[in-house]
């Protein structure tokens, strides 16, 4: 029963983020869209940084050689990987697909792929604790949920909100912030089933998933936070959402 918690944690945060699209006005303002453009920017750079590479290169560096190439790799693929997607998908490039669309399905698409690994990560410390692997307690591995949990909150919130504005109901747009999360429990699961081959993969799991998000915000969210009259506060609320989430996981790691 504690493992099935502490897998179901971070769902909590994903949801609690989403369901803030029910408090929403049926329209924001522009500058409102921009301040939440950035503000996700920010929070999508720092979780790439500290929830997915750090840990990527830190599970590597028992490798003998070349122990940066998981990270470096998995990101260059993640990368590559929506680059071609945005290129292939004919959805995503017709006119009459709006370009509001197509960044969100892209942000959409990213969290969700971000929250695989991280649902895989908490999958493997709660093996740890099944298995009585040396250094992975039940207090760790469900600090490591906790932290990934509040950390899913504003994740929630910048996938419900931004659908919102494209046309979807309150409800809908809650329902897919929510399934955005549902992976996590989902890959934790298959993780706990399939630990001693999962393990290996997963420094080349965590690098994808933060390469898909920087190149979100790089070729998505900036560009569409910024206007040629108003752009000068846009670093600062980027900033602000860096800080937010590197705060999170640094303090709850």
């Amino acid at each position: 029963m504690n493992l099935i918690i502490i897998l179901l944690i971070p769902l909590l945060g994903t949801t609690i983020g989403s369901f803030c699209v029910f408090f929403m006005k049926e329209q924001l303002s522009e500058n409102i869209k921009r301040f939440l453009l950035a503000f996700a920017s920010g929070v999508m750079i720092a979780a790439s940084i500290w929830s997915l590479l750090l840990p990527s290169i830190e599970m590597s560096s028992k490798m003998k050689y070349f122990s940066w190439v998981p990270a470096a790799s998995g990101l260059f693929l993640g990368i590559l990987f929506l680059l071609i997607l945005d290129n292939i998908i004919p959805s995503l490039n017709t006119k009459v697909v709006s370009s509001k669309f197509k960044k969100t399905t892209m942000m959409v698409m990213a969290i969700t792929l971000h929250n695989i690994p991280e649902g895989m990560a908490v999958g493997v410390a709660a093996a740890g604790v099944l298995y009585g692997k040396v250094g992975i307690t039940m207090a760790g591995s469900l600090a490591l949920s906790i932290g990934i949990g509040i950390q899913n909150f504003p994740e929630g919130a910048i996938i419900s909100m931004p659908l919102k504005t494209t046309g979807y109901s309150k409800l809908k747009s809650f329902k897919y912030g929510v399934l955005s999360g549902v992976v996590e429990p989902v890959a934790g699961v298959i993780t706990l089933l399939l630990t001693n081959f999962i393990t290996n993969i997963l420094p080349y799991l965590l690098s994808f998933a933060a390469g898909a998000m920087i190149y979100v915000v790089i070729e998505e969210l900036i560009p569409q936070s910024h206007t040629d009259k108003e752009k000068n506060y846009v670093p600062l609320i980027f900033a602000f959402g860096f800080i937010l989430m590197m705060v999170l996981d640094v303090a709850l790691s």
